[in-house]
């Protein structure tokens, strides 16, 4: 057999351009087969999204950032590179001739060469707000484990029971060592479903938190939670800048529907995308055992956005009519989704529904005033669609049989799953690295694939975001089901 001669390229190289002495662009090989042409298409400016730095107004340790850990030989680990401080991240990668020559960076996330606090004075605290989500004793194993195994900070508290933790007596925080987490070597809090530190909505009172963080001495807060916890955590953090106290305050954004903005996505989506899959896979064996004409409902959380509902569909590939908020409800008529499940159900004996439980507001609107007129409970949508379904098949003289399933809660009362567990770490990681190098009021989230600083305001403004009825992911959506598109076109 003949040698093959092809040049084997080292380990990590990647052609780019460079700039010539006199600023030029210098050309480089193509790649085998690929050409490059020059566009019209011009930046000229990248916008920097500030994030403020304590070391601004405070006296900074100037610590150097070298080491990561000794491995199992006691010899040091070091990092294999650090990040620079003006290195960042394009938001608005997506380019054509209609965009201004202006984009949006974030701060790219990493370990930087000088940390702005000493980590063995570090006392640093964590709280989840908000519901549950898929991920969340994961974040808390690997934030502690940041802090103290590679860091080696002083003490790391868990303030249990969301913002009210900070001041209620009845759940005392606790600290976040192997006795307390009950766990020993390696066996990891990341593998359990829930949150060790417990979850609530509400309770926020910034003097008791102050408080909490002049008595405890704490210099670094970890805030997961939604945009309205990074909305307290901004707080948090403008009041500690106001009294020029050295206390850092970085957010993890979470949220199970997937709508908070800037971020790729948020942890514990997939997860909950995956433990969606179970209850469609019930309602599909429901409705093709059920003969003749089986429906199958499945209801998934989901009050003002649908990306759980969207990517379950997606995720399934069973499913025949997909409702989310973001598209008005239509029942009957030419595009209405009582005909389109009689078809789908004429051609293959069964159907199966995934809907949003914020779907179809205005038909429920008038069902609850008639109820209520009534005397009777405002109906929710999967009910409502089941009564619906039924209703529309007797007037057609066509016997149905219809199965309703909502899994509700149970898609985020799940452990996280490995793709979720790994961004989990990738969040934490880089919210330990960007606190003990002095940033504060950001929240570490993926942006275009890659770990950002994003300042606090940026997610609180934008946030919550929707599920775009005229984009790509309803595109598919559509597609998938084969069902007819509702919503206005451009």
């Amino acid at each position: 057999m003949e040698e093959d001669n092809t040049p084997v390229p080292k380990f990590g190289l990647r052609k780019s351009f460079m700039l010539g002495p006199e600023g030029s662009i210098l050309d480089e090989e193509p790649l085998l087969g690929v050409g490059r042409v020059k566009t019209n298409f011009v930046l000229t400016t990248i916008m920097l999204c500030q994030v403020p730095r304590l070391s601004a107004k405070l006296p900074s340790a100037g610590v150097p950032n070298l080491e990561i850990k000794s491995n199992t030989s006691g010899q040091p680990t070091y990092y294999n590179r650090l990040t620079g401080d003006t290195e960042c991240i394009i938001d608005e990668h997506v380019r054509d001739e209609r965009k201004a020559p202006v984009a949006k960076a974030f701060l790219r996330a990493g370990p930087r060469a000088k940390l702005h606090f000493d980590p063995v004075k570090v006392n640093a605290a964590v709280v989840t707000c908000g519901t549950l989500c898929p991920g969340l004793n994961s974040v808390i194993h690997h934030l502690r484990d940041t802090l103290t195994t590679i860091y080696g900070a002083q003490k790391v508290y868990g303030v249990r029971g969301g913002w009210g933790g900070f001041h209620n007596p009845h759940t005392p925080v606790i600290e976040l060592h192997d006795d307390a987490l009950d766990v020993s070597g390696r066996e990891s809090l990341q593998h359990r479903a829930g949150s060790i530190l417990g979850c609530a909505a509400g309770g926020f009172d910034l003097y008791k938190i102050m408080d909490f963080i002049k008595r405890k001495e704490i210099s670094q807060l970890y805030v997961i939670g939604g945009d309205g916890a990074q909305r307290g955590a901004h707080r948090i953090a403008v009041e500690c800048a106001a009294l020029n106290w050295n206390v850092s305050i970085a957010g993890i954004p979470k949220s199970v529907n997937n709508d908070i903005d800037i971020i790729d996505r948020s942890f514990g989506f997939m997860t909950a995308v995956e433990a969606a899959q179970n209850a469609i896979r019930c309602a599909t064996i429901e409705a093709k055992c059920n003969v003749p004409n089986g429906i199958g409902i499945v209801k998934l959380m989901g009050r003002s956005t649908g990306y759980l509902a969207a990517y379950a569909t997606m995720a399934s590939g069973d499913v025949d009519l997909c409702l989310v908020p973001e598209v008005p409800v239509v029942l009957e008529g030419k595009n209405g989704c009582l005909p389109h499940l009689e078809r789908v159900v004429k051609k293959q004996g069964y159907a199966v529904v995934v809907v949003s439980d914020g779907a179809g507001q205005p038909a429920l609107s008038e069902a609850a005033a008639e109820a209520r007129a009534a005397g009777q409970p405002a109906p929710s949508i999967g009910p409502f669609l089941k009564c619906e379904i039924e209703a529309y098949f007797k007037r057609k003289c066509r016997p149905v049989t219809v199965k309703y399933i909502d899994p509700s809660v149970a898609v985020r009362s799940v452990a996280a799953n490995a793709f979720d567990q790994i961004l989990c770490l990738q969040l934490a990681q880089n919210a330990v690295h960007g606190v003990m190098a002095g940033y504060t009021a950001f929240c570490a989230g993926v942006c275009n694939n890659r770990t950002c600083m994003i300042p606090m305001t940026e997610i609180t403004e934008n946030s919550p975001k929707s599920l775009n009825p005229h984009g790509r992911t309803w595109e598919r959506v559509l597609c998938i089901t084969g069902q007819p598109g509702t919503h206005e076109t451009y």
